[in-house]
């Protein structure tokens, strides 16, 4: 799974940008992911483990409501975790997981249920919905390969507009 880390950090360093992670579900594989490649301290500030959904409110700043409302389990509260880790962690970019690793369903929603999501400069916002089979191991570790494949793909859709702006096109 390196590549994804690996080309993910790589985008960031040629941008300038740096990084920050909130994970739930994954319970820190985004980050050990991301800090397994050598050199990745140049762009990757850190991440929050926020597994009790009270961490979430308290420290990622999402609305303590919308937990109580919808559960952890929500895409809403995915794009608010990637938003409040970016700004607890002064990161360009934060991106988020949270969802159901199994073996029990969670908030009313069924084991491989996953939101991810991404929050970058220029008001980016991305949520993505996995449904996920397999055990619990499976579920997390495709959680983490779906959240740097988004992350990249927003880069470089980023960097595109970007270049589009700057050559004067619309």
């Amino acid at each position: 799974m390196t590549s994804g880390a690996a080309r993910v950090l790589r985008q960031l360093q040629e941008r300038g940008e740096t990084l920050a992670v909130a994970e739930s579900l994954t319970g820190g594989l985004v980050a050990a992911e991301l800090t397994s490649v050598p050199g990745a301290s140049r762009t990757f500030r850190g991440s929050v483990t926020a597994y009790a959904t009270p961490l979430k409110r308290d420290v990622l700043g999402v609305d303590g409501a919308l937990l109580a409302e919808r559960g952890a389990v929500d895409p809403s509260v995915a794009q608010s975790m990637a938003a409040g880790v970016r700004r607890v962690l002064g990161a360009d970019w934060g991106i988020s997981t949270t969802g159901v690793a199994g073996p029990e369903p969670q908030d009313g929603k069924p084991v491989g249920t996953v939101f991810i999501a991404v929050s970058g400069p220029g008001d980016v916002r991305k949520v993505t919905e996995l449904r996920l089979n397999g055990g619990r191991a499976d579920i997390r570790k495709e959680s983490v390969r779906s959240l740097l494949e988004l992350l990249s793909g927003e880069l470089g859709e980023n960097a595109r507009a970007q270049d589009t702006e700057q050559n004067g096109e619309n």
